[in-house]
Parts: C-alpha cells; sequence; structure tokens
C-alpha cells in the first residue's frame, strides 16, 4: 500500500492535498482530503508537548525501582489538560478545525504518552519490583481517569461527586 499525491487541479483555500490511496492488491481504490494547515496544527501542538514532557522527564530523572513520580504527574496533567480543553472547545466555544488538533491529538498527544508509561512498567518489572509495577498501571489509569473526568467537570461547571 502507497500514499501518492494526485493532481486534481488547486483547492479554493490552496491548502488542500487530494491524496489517492492506492492498494495494488485488490485494485481498489480509495480517496482522502488531507488539510495541511490541520497536520501544521497537530505537529505544532506535538512539538510543544514532547518538549515540555522531554524537559520534565530529565529534569527529574526516576531512579530504578522507585516510582516514576515525573511520568505520572505528566500523564495525570495531560489527562486533564484533554478533558478541559475538548469539553471547552466543542461544548462553550465556537466550533474551529484548527484548535482540537492543536491542543487535543497534538499538545496533550504528545505530553501524555503511553510509550513512556509502558517503558516504566517494563523497567520495573525487569528488576523484579512486581508490586510496584500494578501499583504504578492501576494508579496511572485511576488518575488520569480521575484527571479526565475533573478537567471536563471545570468546563461544565458542576459538582464533583465521588
Amino acid at each position: 500500500m502507497r500514499l501518492a499525491p494526485t493532481n486534481r487541479g488547486p483547492a479554493a483555500n490552496g491548502l488542500y492535498v487530494d491524496l489517492k490511496l492506492a492498494r495494488s492488491d485488490r485494485g481498489n481504490e480509495a480517496e482522502t482530503l488531507v488539510d495541511l494547515r490541520e497536520l501544521a496544527a497537530i505537529f505544532a501542538g506535538g512539538a510543544l508537548g514532547a518538549a515540555v514532557r522531554t524537559g520534565l522527564v530529565e529534569a527529574a530523572p526516576t531512579k530504578p525501582g522507585s516510582w516514576p513520580w515525573t511520568t505520572f504527574a505528566v500523564n495525570v496533567a495531560g489527562s486533564f489538560l484533554l478533558g478541559y480543553f475538548v469539553c471547552r472547545l466543542q461544548e462553550r466555544l465556537p466550533v474551529t478545525a484548527y484548535q482540537r488538533p492543536l491542543l487535543g491529538t497534538g499538545l496533550c498527544g504528545a505530553l501524555t504518552t503511553f510509550s513512556t508509561f509502558q517503558l516504566d512498567l517494563l523497567h520495573m518489572l525487569d528488576h523484579g519490583d512486581l508490586l510496584l509495577a500494578a501499583l504504578y498501571a492501576a494508579g496511572s489509569i485511576a488518575a488520569g481517569f480521575a484527571g479526565l473526568v475533573v478537567g471536563t467537570n471545570i468546563v461544565r461547571r458542576a459538582r464533583l461527586t465521588w
């Protein structure tokens, strides 16, 4: 499967690329339209999120056999921000094409990384810290969900009931 640009004329704003997804194994084709400004928004948000996460992880590295507080805090904060941004952008502000890709997909997606979470778990398991790994996995999922709920409820101005 390959992705190849086709020349079908300029879009109204000149920033759309018409791509043909050629499937040589079946002979059928699917077409899609890619908005370059949306990709740029995702890229910009991702660059910022990754830079923040990397800076924090390098500033406070985790010692083997200990709780990875930096990754934990970044993932919980990112879950909170994701809940806040997505709810605010969808329910409180006028719909725009680029704020959700910038803040949700880009910033929060790069700030919170499942791969770093997995790597931390693998390091714990490699050092034989089974209980710590289980607590970290359960705690990260629970705290991330709680951060998402708090962020969403702040936008909705709802009372938090547990």
